[in-house]
């Protein structure tokens, strides 16, 4: 069962910090930002669940993203940060 639209929508709103992550999410950029790890490191920080449902809903309309899930999941190690995303709830 998915997030409800609100958790959604408060996840949204934190998760600007990570738009930075999005062009190399989406297969157009070679590698991330120093922006968009520490962004990630930020948000991993502040609240993971966000992190998680954007990883486990990525394909959901409302969400409107384009990520590469492979990409998605080994951003944290590339940014050395303290998490694995596979390890999702």
């Amino acid at each position: 069962m998915g997030e409800s639209a609100q958790e959604k929508q408060k996840c949204a709103e934190q998760l600007t910090n990570v738009a930075t992550c999005l062009p190399y999410l989406g297969g157009s950029a070679k590698a991330p930002t120093s922006d968009c790890c520490s962004g990630l490191i930020q948000a991993i920080k502040n609240n993971k669940k966000c992190i998680c449902i954007i990883v486990k809903d990525r394909d959901d309309p409302d969400l409107g993203l384009k990520i590469n899930i492979t990409l998605a999941l080994g951003l944290p190690s590339l940014c050395k940060a303290s998490n694995n995303l596979s390890q999702c709830p």
